[in-house]
């Protein structure tokens, strides 16, 4: 990866794919799909990355491929998404019981719930018997 202790104001789609290690077409796509991606355009209609958009580029990383967001998925992420914030919490919003409205929870879940709820009566009786 890429030394940036020398900051730059502008990258060429080249040197952020190198620093990201996303490949340039990659880089490409994510523009059409994340409406907060927009790099600018010099006279040439080359595209030119400022440090903003290489941190979103990041982040956008870090979602689908770290977190194994799906593309909707991150997008409903990124739609509160600032610079400011990722710097405080590189963390996407955690999903809590909380969160979950009626209409999100399936068969799945439910048995997840189930599950879950007999892991916990299982724990509590090897508690009780130590």
């Amino acid at each position: 990866m890429k030394d940036l202790s020398i900051k730059k104001l502008y990258y060429s789609i080249s040197e952020v794919s190198k620093i990201t290690n996303i490949e340039q077409y990659v880089l490409r796509y994510w523009e059409t799909e994340f409406e907060q991606l927009k790099p600018q355009k010099n006279r040439a209609g080359n595209r030119i990355y400022t440090n903003k958009d290489i941190q979103l580029i990041l982040y956008v990383k870090t979602l689908l491929r770290d977190k194994k967001y799906t593309i909707e998925g991150a997008k409903k992420i990124m739609e509160d998404y600032s610079p400011e914030k990722v710097i405080q919490s590189s963390e996407p919003e955690k999903i809590t019981n909380e969160n979950i409205t009626p209409q999100e929870t399936t068969k799945e879940n439910s048995n997840l719930y189930k599950d879950l709820e007999e892991v916990k009566s299982l724990l509590e009786y090897l508690v009780s018997k130590i």
